[in-house]
């Protein structure tokens, strides 16, 4: 850990605080403006939909002004999002919201690049454990999301005005942190002015099997994280459990997402990327056979602890994976498309966690998310069978 990674891993816990306190509020407030119940998790659909919407602009940026400067503007748009949402809570806008959260997309597609950005401070040999590790700095997400939205609940007349104009706050702090980061300088030009050589084709590097399992594993595996996250919130109040324990469940679900960052890249090192990655797959199917054990606040608890540590075994081994599928010069547009793939499974399942959550019930959401669950089984073994012939693919 070098002082740029340190950094970066403290932007990682700012943009996790942002992501966790938009989850545990977003839905909520939704509820309360949304003309009709089932809308209630649109604002969490906006920030997805937003989010898949800025990929290309992204990588875009990325490669035209670099690392730092692309992740500045982010930061800028989060400033920006977080201001439209608090004025859209103070003035009972529902439509606002969801407009001010699908801007804050922008922001979650350039931060989503910070887990790559960490494998290039780092030495090739280290790539694993630096995202592994920056990764962990979502335990300041962790603590800081759930805290912050339960202590700026009341802060003002209206309910989670403050909250969001503490987000405000955290994107300046973010700003400054990421100010003082060297990264690596953008790819020469030629003398032409034209940039070096971008690689492969983009559909050429899509159609290698370690490319497609990693862009499944990832997506799929953040898609039922969303899915049984985003409706938590709303479940729980339906069940009539208070706020602070929403907060608590939401707490220990995110430390569960990444506390294991801090040796999952030392557990890839030596069992492979593959049986980590199975390993969060049934640390995912437990979390859904605690949840239909029961509502009670400890069912909700333990099950949502799973999920994060199902999670982060799951993402962290398809970033790792990913990371072999393209050369350096083509990082732009393949994490673009990765990206893109997480983002667009996203935005379903956020839509689908609302409307199921308070149409069909905890337990349909729950016996729902087995599909996704199984299709990232059946990628996991096709990799693994096929690997052999194409360890070098």
């Amino acid at each position: 850990m070098n002082p740029n990674l340190w950094l970066l891993t403290f932007c990682q816990g700012l943009f996790l605080t942002n992501n966790v306190t938009f989850m545990a509020i977003n839905g909520l407030v939704g509820l309360t403006l949304a003309p009709l119940g089932w809308m209630a998790t649109l604002p969490v659909m906006g920030y997805v939909v937003g989010g898949a919407l800025s990929t290309g602009l992204v990588a875009h940026t990325q490669r035209l002004f670099g690392r730092k400067t692309s992740f500045q503007l982010g930061l800028a748009v989060a400033l920006v999002s977080a201001l439209l949402c608090c004025y859209a809570a103070y003035s009972r806008n529902f439509w606002l919201l969801v407009a001010a959260t699908v801007v804050a997309g922008y922001y979650n597609a350039n931060a989503q690049l910070y887990r790559f950005a960490a494998a290039e401070l780092a030495l090739p040999a280290f790539r694993e454990k630096a995202v592994s590790l920056v990764m962990a700095g979502g335990l300041i997400g962790a603590v800081a999301g759930p805290n912050l939205a339960a202590q700026t609940r009341s802060l003002t007349a209206v309910p989670f005005v403050g909250a969001y104009l503490a987000l405000a706050a955290i994107a300046l702090l973010a700003m400054g942190l990421l100010a003082f980061i060297r990264f690596p300088p953008t790819p020469a030009k030629t003398p032409g002015g034209h940039a070096a050589s971008t690689g492969r084709p983009l559909g050429e590097i899509m159609r290698q099997p370690v490319f497609i399992v990693a862009a499944a594993a990832g997506a799929l595996g953040y898609g039922v994280m969303t899915l049984l996250m985003a409706a938590t919130p709303i479940a729980m109040q339906i069940c009539s459990l208070p706020f602070s324990d929403v907060a608590l469940v939401l707490e220990w679900h995110v430390i569960g997402m990444f506390a294991p960052g801090f040796f999952t890249g030392h557990l890839i090192k030596r069992y492979g990327t593959l049986p980590i990655m199975a390993v969060g797959l049934a640390l995912n199917i437990l979390c859904v056979v605690i949840a239909l054990s029961g509502i009670e606040f400890k069912q909700f608890l333990v099950a949502l602890f799973f999920l994060g540590l199902g999670w982060n075994f799951l993402f962290t081994g398809s970033t790792t994976l990913a990371l072999t599928a393209y050369r350096p010069e083509e990082k732009d547009k393949a994490q673009g498309a990765l990206n893109f793939c997480v983002f667009a499974v996203l935005a379903v399942s956020s839509l689908a966690s609302g409307v199921l959550v308070t149409t069909q019930g905890w337990t349909l959401l729950n016996l729902g998310s087995l599909l996704p669950l199984a299709l990232t089984g059946l990628a996991l073994g096709w990799l693994a069978l096929g690997r052999p012939k194409a360890q070098n693919g």
